[in-house]
């Protein structure tokens, strides 16, 4: 699982290609819609233009309207990516952030157009929409995925509230910023597409099946506790609804047979997928820790030697 790029530097190295590759791809976004501010309108999703000018369901994600939207989102791709693609690899990384950038965006498309029927308002067809806070979201998700009681150092919370917290303090801060607003869809729908994607559609190399069934990363989970017995029911009604087939596919495949899990199916499949998941983050931390160290002693030896 270590690479090379663990143990040659500290928290600002050790991002994979891909990860550089891409934030090379939003910062040059963001320079590119302000030396030229009419690329907005071709690169930005504008959703009455979508239709002649489709390719913006794609493009609209990786552009960065403002300096700080730029910089945390590439910010966030960088370390979080750290993280996940090792343990999906580099192939998977790069379908989800397709595949979740994407689907998002198509969602984000419909909304806007049914908003503009229920309340005729033109500005929901003619406002840029953009950026890469969807995936950022959905990243999120990934984590609750595989380190799901991971408690990090700093924050003193756990891996798996990270997305229900990142939603919930977004909505609050639309509440005083009218910019936000116009980027919550686009977190929800990222949030949302992400966990249908790993919870359903991931394929697992090891087992050959598809999605994570396991009970820990059920739709229910991202709510507290009181909330469950409420929530639960819901999703239920929807999981039928729109996975009936997919769940009966699992099921011919191998999930279950006689109502007993086969031999790598679900539940040793998440509980592998975790172990990754928490080994990458420790060697990560180990990695950080021993630059850090070798930095501190590095710093004593040039001053012992300035004395």
């Amino acid at each position: 699982m270590s690479t090379p790029a663990l143990s040659s530097g500290g928290a600002f190295s050790g991002f994979t290609r891909l990860c550089k590759g891409l934030a090379v791809v939003l910062v040059g976004g963001h320079i590119v819609v302000q030396v030229l501010p009419p690329a907005i309108n071709y690169l930005a999703l504008i959703p009455a233009r979508t239709i002649p000018f489709a390719w913006n369901l794609i493009t609209a994600g990786y552009v960065e309207q403002s300096v700080h939207g730029m910089a945390m989102s590439t910010i966030g791709l960088l370390f979080i990516g750290k993280l996940l693609e090792p343990v999906w690899g580099s192939r998977e990384f790069f379908k989800f952030i397709f595949v979740i950038n994407f689907l998002t965006s198509v969602c984000v498309f419909i909304t806007a157009i049914a908003l503009y029927y229920i309340t005729t308002q033109e500005n929901y067809l003619y406002f840029p929409l953009s950026g890469f806070h969807g995936i950022l979201s959905g990243f999120l998700v990934g984590i609750k995925q595989i380190i799901p009681d991971q408690e990090f150092p700093v924050l003193k919370l756990k891996a798996k509230w990270f997305p229900s917290l990142y939603l919930l303090l977004s909505t609050a801060i639309c509440i005083f910023t009218s910019e936000t607003t116009t980027i919550l869809p686009t977190l929800y729908f990222g949030a949302y597409m992400s966990w249908i994607y790993l919870r359903y559609w991931q394929k697992k190399p090891e087992t050959k099946l598809k999605g994570d069934p396991s009970d820990d990363f059920a739709f229910s989970t991202f709510f507290p506790e009181f909330l469950r017995p409420v929530i639960d029911p819901i999703a239920t009604i929807f999981h039928r609804m729109l996975c009936g087939r997919s769940e009966a596919s699992n099921d011919a495949q191998g999930y279950t047979l006689g109502g007993a899990p086969l031999p790598g199916s679900d539940p040793i499949e998440a509980s592998r997928r975790r172990e990754r998941g928490a080994r990458a983050l420790e060697e990560r931390l180990a990695a950080d820790r021993l630059a850090a160290l070798r930095s501190s002693e590095e710093s004593q030896g040039d001053a012992a030697e300035n004395v």
